[in-house]
């Protein structure tokens, strides 16, 4: 059976409530920056991304929070299971007329090395000497860059979702009018159940206003994740809670540095923060990129 929707967002907004308890990021590297100055490096035991929170009345959720994240620093790991397609010359299999994911293929593999997923930001002028404001710039202009640069690792970087040839590509709305619902489909013939969505906010708002099928989706128990980093014209179904894990070091750092050039317009103090992750699919013939 699919997640309600409802219960992903109490459950967000469950981790949401424990975080403001705890002290921000920013609020660490500030109690930081008083003693050491612009030699302030500070790590994290924690990957920073995950300690986001958003006061918009309008969440818009990271790709992140689609995918189950396995912390190697809390649960060291050096292997995980996964599953591939049938091969053309594979003997038949009872019953995969029926249960395609029977004649599936059991691998055990070596989690691959974890990708440096890394952002940069200019600190205005003089803005350490108010530790409120500096803080807050942390939290919510280098962490929020820092969520957009791992948004790119998830779906577009080395390894990345959009980069895997062995997701099924899908162009046929067949008779259901929409490739949405058609991969919707495919994935619950596999035995899974597609529990998310990520889309082009021009797509998402396109459809959004030509129709019911984003509201119907998301009734339907489907988490949508907007992004700019998924192509116009395209979107991710899967079977995210499943079928996909996102390997994470548990580990974070933010440091004064010299950016690489052309990283910014002019020159300035520039803080960078870093988070070491990779996304790996289980069961890729539960995903699909469609064309919308």
């Amino acid at each position: 059976m699919p997640q309600p929707i409802d219960t992903v967002k109490r459950t967000i907004a469950e981790v949401v409530a424990a975080r403001k308890t705890q002290m921000s990021p920013g609020g660490l590297f500030v109690e930081a920056f008083a003693k050491d100055g612009f030699g302030t490096s500070v790590d994290y035991d924690v990957t920073i991304t995950d300690s986001l929170t958003s006061s918009r009345r309008k969440p818009r959720y990271p790709s992140r929070n689609m995918l189950k994240v396995v912390n190697l620093s809390a649960d060291p790991q050096d292997f995980y299971w996964h599953e591939s397609p049938p091969r053309p010359d594979d003997p038949a299999v009872d019953g995969a007329d029926l249960r395609r994911e029977a004649a599936n293929h059991f691998h055990r593999s070596p989690i691959p090395p974890l990708l440096t997923t890394t952002a940069w930001v200019q600190v205005p002028d003089t803005l350490w000497e108010d530790p409120v404001s500096f803080a807050q710039f942390i939290d919510y202009r280098l962490v929020v860059r820092l969520a957009t640069a791992e948004n790119h690792t998830i779906l577009r970087g080395e390894g990345g979702l959009l980069g895997m040839p062995e997701l099924g590509r899908l162009t046929d709305p067949g008779p259901f009018g929409s490739t949405i619902l058609s991969a919707c489909n495919e994935v619950e013939q596999m035995g899974s159940t597609a529990d998310g969505l990520i889309i082009n906010p021009a797509d998402y708002y396109r459809l959004l206003g030509s129709g019911t099928l984003m509201r119907d989706v998301e009734d339907n128990g489907v988490f949508i994740v907007r992004t700019r980093l998924v192509d116009p014209g395209t979107a991710i179904v899967g079977d995210f809670g499943h079928g996909a894990l996102l390997f994470d070091a548990g580990r974070s750092t933010i440091g004064f540095a010299e950016p690489p050039p052309g990283t910014f317009a002019e020159p300035g103090v520039a803080l960078r923060a870093e988070i070491w992750e990779r996304v790996v699919v289980n069961l890729p013939t539960c995903f699909f990129v469609v064309t919308l």
